[in-house]
């Protein structure tokens, strides 16, 4: 069985996904509007985007800033309307003003998904009561994965969170992947993947010019060389 790291990307067009993709990433998240922090793509930019590359994509549905739900109906009509394009993995997560897992949501979404594979994103580390919330979503069915730095701030002060996350993999509610992302440096890496971390989520790392330029293969393909290592 590998043990290669999976290393996921963010992608805004079809240009960064051929790129990352190039770099060695095993897996995309397709976003859009990052100056809101990722937002759920058209229906377009992700044909646009399964064209260009083989690798899995896994498709944003949120379409505010923050981590309410907002308009649910909205996002139920998004996300039919990419699954009836293909779409089979995807990424979500909603809070509750009291920093609880919006379940209604959550569920709601889930049975349009009908099974499909989903990652949690960062809502956990804005959550207020991390272990409760992974334990109220553990029976929900396609959640495979946790996107988190440990901390709302970022991974260097998530490191702790993380480490001990990791060493708790297996137990209820700690059986989906961690996927590592939110501030990550390659710096990080050592400490991380000594601690059990096997999958890790870059944005603006893959994009050494900022966020108006295009993924940089070779920056990726350093990540990529860094975890194969």
């Amino acid at each position: 069985m590998s043990n290669r790291a999976v290393l996921e990307v963010i992608a805004l067009d079809a240009e960064d996904a051929v790129a990352a993709q190039a770099g060695g990433a095993d897996r995309l998240e397709l976003v859009t509007d990052m100056a809101a922090d990722g937002l759920t793509p058209s229906r377009t930019a992700f044909e646009a985007i399964r064209a260009a590359v083989d690798i899995p994509l896994r498709v944003m549905l949120r379409l505010a800033d923050g981590f309410a739900a907002g308009d649910i109906e909205a996002l139920v009509s998004r996300a039919s309307d990419l699954r009836e394009a293909g779409a089979d993995e995807f990424v979500l997560g909603f809070l509750t003003a009291e920093g609880d897992p919006d379940l209604v949501a959550v569920e709601r979404l889930i049975a349009v998904l009908d099974g499909c594979r989903w990652t949690f994103h960062r809502a956990i580390d804005r959550a207020a009561h991390r272990d409760t919330l992974r334990k109220q979503l553990a029976d929900l069915p396609g959640l495979d994965t946790y996107l988190t730095a440990g901390a709302a701030t970022g991974v260097d002060d998530g490191l702790p969170v993380l480490k001990a996350e990791a060493a708790r993999a297996g137990e209820p509610g700690y059986e989906p992947q961690l996927l590592v992302g939110g501030g990550l440096r390659l710096d990080h890496l050592p400490e991380l993947r000594a601690a059990g971390v096997d999958a890790f989520h870059i944005g603006g790392a893959a994009r050494p010019n900022g966020w108006t330029a295009p993924v940089s293969p070779s920056a990726v393909r350093v990540w990529r060389e860094v975890l194969d290592a």
